[in-house]
C-alpha cells in the first residue's frame, strides 16, 4: 500500500472544493477529520463548505500520536509500529485513524486475516470512508476473495467517483477472474483520471495482451513507460508481446532495457534466454540461464530450461539445488513441476534412469492436474471432427476466389515427430518463408472443424481471408509459408476445403519414439494435455493414426506422408523428394538445414542446430523395462 499522506488528502480536497465537486470535498475534509478531529484545515475547508463540524472534543489519539505511527510505516519499521497501533487501539477503540494504520501495517506483514478485521472495522466505523473500502478490497483480493473485493471496489467508487487507484484495483480483480475485456474499461477509467498511472498503463497492456491485442498493448506499455521510463516491469511485458509477434531483435532489447534497469531481474534474463535459444545462439542462452540462476537461486522454470541445454555430471552443484527444492513442502505446484522435469533430465545426464523415469511420472502428474486435462474431451473432439468431415468435402468456393498468396505449406503430424527439422529443411529454400507453429487454423477455424458454427460457403470464405490475412503478415513477401502446427491434422477437411492451393506435409515417426518423447517433455502449450502420462499419449496416438487413415481414404492424393527415420537414413534422397512434391526448384541449401538461421519456437530448437543424425527414434528403449508394457498396443503402428 501507498505510504499514507494527510497533506496530499487536504491538497486533494481543496482541489475538489475549487472545482466546485462539493460532495468529494466533504468526503475528504471529513476522513482527514475523523482521524484527526483538531485538525484546523480540514474544519476550516469544511465550514467554507456549509459542512457539519466534527466535535473536537471526541475521545481520539492526539496528532503526534498517530503522526509516530504513521512515521514508522512509513519508514518500513513495521512491527514497531504494529506495537504502537495496538497500543493506541486499546486506548481509542473506536479511532477510525488507527484502525485503518492497523490494517495497512498487517498489509505490510502480511498478515492478511488480521488486516482484514482491521479494514472491516474501518468501513463500520465511517461507511463513507472511501479509501476504508478500496483498502478492505485490496486484502480480500489478496485472500482470494475477487467478487468480495469488487463489491468494496464498487463501494469505494461510488463514496469517490474519481477514484483512479479504485478503478485500477478493480480491473486487477476482473483480470485475475479472467474478465479481459471489462479489465481493459476499467483500467482505461483509470488512466483517464489519472493520465500518468504508469501501473495502470502496464496492466492495461497485460490485459490486452491476455486478449491476443498485441499492437494495442504495446502501446500501452509505451505509454506506461513515457511516465516512467525506468519502470523494468513494463519493459518486461513489452518484450513478452514483441516476442509473441515474433519481432525477437525488439523484444531481445526490451528484456535487455530490463535488466539494465533492475540487474537482478531474474524473469527478464530467463526470457532474453529463452530468445537466444530460439535463435541458435546457445552459449548465450546458458550464460543468460545462469545469470537468471545467480539472482534467483530457486527459479525452477530456468532450472528446467538450462537442464536441457547442458549435460549434468555428478559435480554440477544445481543437482544439489533441485534435490534441496524437491525437499522443501512450502513449493508452489507449478515450481515443482518444473523441478520434476529438470531433475529427470539430470538422472538421464547420470545414467540414473529409473530416477530419471520416476520424475517424469511425478512432473507429468502435476502438469496435467495444472491443465485439468480429461482424455474424454478429446475423444469428443475428434469423433465431431470426423462427423463434420463429410460436410465439409461438399462445400466448394466461389469461383472467384482470390489466390492464395503466400501459398501455405502445413506441416503437420503428431508432436515430436520430426516436423521441425521438415520445416528447416523447407524454410531453407529461397521461395519460403518458415512461420514456426501458427495458431491461426485452430483459431479461425476450429468450431468450423468441429460442426460448432454454421458450415456454409461463406463461412469457409471468412476462414480462408482470415487465415491468409494473417499469414500474409508475416511472408516477407515469400511465394510460399510453412505453418508448422503438428496438430494442424485434426483440420485437414477443413484446410483441403477451404485452402486448396494449400500442400499438405504428414510426418510420421516411430510410433513408440514419438510417444515417448511427447512423454518425456514439458510443453509451455496448454493444449497438449494427453501428453503428461503415458496411458493418454499412447490412446492418444491411436485417435491420431485412426483419424490419419480417415483423412487418407478422404484426401489421399493432398496429403504428402514423410517418415522421419527413412529421412534421416536417406536424407537426401528425401528432401529431393519433397521439394520436387512442393513443385520448387532444387536448391542445395535445403541438404543443410542446420545452416538454417530462422528462429525455432518449439521443443527442438537445440537438435535442429545439429546436422540431420539418425538413431533419436531408439531412445525410448532405454527405458523400455521401466514403463511396463504401455507401448504393447502400438506394435502395429511402429515404422
Amino acid at each position: 500500500m501507498a505510504k499514507i499522506s494527510i497533506e496530499q488528502m487536504l491538497l486533494k480536497a481543496k482541489s475538489h472544493a475549487k472545482k466546485g465537486e462539493r460532495e468529494t470535498a466533504q468526503t475528504l475534509y471529513q476522513t482527514v477529520l475523523n482521524q484527526f478531529p483538531k485538525n484546523q484545515r480540514a474544519q476550516k475547508g469544511l465550514a467554507a463548505l456549509g459542512g457539519p463540524q466534527v466535535s473536537v472534543t471526541a475521545k481520539a489519539p492526539k496528532q503526534s500520536e498517530i503522526a509516530a505511527v504513521i512515521d514508522l510505516y512509513n519508514q518500513g519499521y513495521f512491527s514497531t509500529a504494529l506495537k504502537h497501533a495496538k497500543d493506541l487501539i486499546n486506548r481509542y477503540p473506536n479511532a477510525v485513524s488507527v484502525w485503518n494504520i492497523l490494517g495497512a501495517i498487517h498489509k505490510e506483514l502480511t498478515q492478511l486475516p488480521q488486516a482484514y478485521d482491521a479494514f472491516s472495522k474501518v468501513t463500520q466505523l465511517n461507511p463513507s470512508y472511501a479509501d476504508g473500502h478500496n483498502n478492505l478490497g485490496v486484502v480480500l483480493h489478496d485472500l482470494g476473495k475477487l467478487e468480495a473485493a469488487q463489491e468494496a471496489y464498487h463501494r469505494a467508487i461510488s463514496l469517490k467517483p474519481m477514484y483512479a487507484e479504485a478503478y485500477y484495483n478493480m480491473a486487477n480483480a476482473l483480470r485475475d477472474q479472467g474478465q479481459f475485456d471489462q479489465a481493459v474499461d476499467a483500467y482505461e477509467k483509470a488512466t483517464s483520471l489519472r493520465a500518468n498511472y504508469a501501473e495502470a498503463h502496464n496492466n492495461l497492456g497485460n490485459a490486452l495482451q491476455d486478449l491476443g491485442k498485441l499492437d494495442q498493448a504495446i502501446h500501452a506499455y509505451r505509454e506506461a513507460l513515457t511516465h516512467k521510463p525506468d519502470y523494468a516491469q513494463a519493459h518486461f511485458n513489452m518484450g513478452n508481446a514483441l516476442r509473441d509477434q515474433d519481432k525477437l531483435d525488439q523484444a531481445a532489447e526490451a528484456y535487455k532495457e530490463a535488466t539494465e534497469v533492475q540487474p537482478n531481474y531474474a524473469e527478464a534474463h530467463n526470457n532474453l534466454a529463452n530468445l537466444l535459444q530460439r535463435q541458435g545462439k546457445l552459449d548465450d542462452a546458458i550464460a543468460r540461464y545462469k545469470q537468471a540462476l545467480t539472482f534467483k537461486p530457486d527459479y525452477a522454470e530456468a532450472l528446467r530450461h538450462l537442464s536441457l541445454m547442458v549435460t549434468h555430471d555428478h559435480k554440477d552443484a544445481q543437482i544439489n539445488t533441485v534435490e534441496t527444492l524437491l525437499e522443501r513442502s512450502d513449493l508452489w505446484e507449478a515450481d515443482r513441476c518444473h523441478l520434476h522435469y529438470a531433475y529427470a533430465k539430470m538422472k538421464a545426464d547420470l545414467g540414473e534412469f529409473k530416477g530419471a523415469y520416476e520424475n517424469y511420472v511425478a512432473g507429468g502428474a502435476l502438469r496435467k492436474t495444472q491443465l485439468r486435462y480429461q482424455f474424454h474431451q478429446d475423444q469428443e473432439l475428434f469423433r465431431a471432427v470426423k462427423r463434420t468431415a463429410p460436410l465439409l468435402q461438399e462445400q466448394t468456393l466461389p469461383p472467384q476466389v482470390e489466390p492464395a498468396s503466400p501459398i501455405p505449406i502445413f506441416i503437420l503430424g503428431m508432436p515430436r515427430s520430426g516436423t521441425t527439422l521438415v520445416e528447416q529443411i523447407i524454410s531453407s529454400h529461397s521461395f519460403v518463408n518458415g512461420a514456426g507453429e501458427l495458431t491461426f487454423a485452430s483459431r479461425f477455424g476450429a468450431r468450423i472443424a468441429q460442426g460448432i458454427d454454421p458450415l456454409n460457403v461463406e463461412s469457409l470464405s471468412e476462414f480462408r481471408t482470415q487465415y491468409l490475412s494473417k499469414a500474409r503478415e508475416l511472408a516477407q513477401g515469400s511465394q510460399f509459408q510453412t505453418d508448422k502446427m503438428p496438430q494442424n491434422f485434426r483440420w485437414i477437411a477443413l484446410i483441403c476445403a477451404a485452402l486448396p492451393e494449400a500442400k499438405i506435409i504428414h510426418v510420421t515417426r516411430n510410433a513408440q519414439a514419438t510417444c515417448w518423447s511427447n512423454f518425456t517433455h514439458y510443453f509451455s502449450s496448454q493444449g497438449l494435455g494427453y501428453s503428461y502420462t503415458l496411458a493418454d499419449t499412447v490412446q492418444y496416438y491411436h485417435l491420431y493414426s485412426d483419424l490419419m487413415s480417415f483423412w487418407d481414404e478422404m484426401y489421399q492424393d493432398r496429403i504428402y506422408h514423410l517418415n522421419y527415420e527413412r529421412l534421416t537414413d536417406e536424407p537426401e534422397g528425401g528432401i529431393r523428394a519433397l521439394i520436387k512434391h512442393l513443385g520448387m526448384d532444387w536448391e542445395d541449401a535445403c541438404l543443410t538445414p542446420h545452416n538454417n538461421t530462422r528462429a525455432v519456437n518449439t521443443a527442438s530448437h537445440q537438435q535442429v542446430r545439429q546436422k540431420i543424425y539418425k538413431g533419436s527414434s531408439k531412445e525410448w528403449r532405454t527405458y523400455e523395462m521401466l514403463i511396463n508394457g504401455a507401448f504393447e498396443s502400438l506394435q502395429k503402428s511402429s515404422a
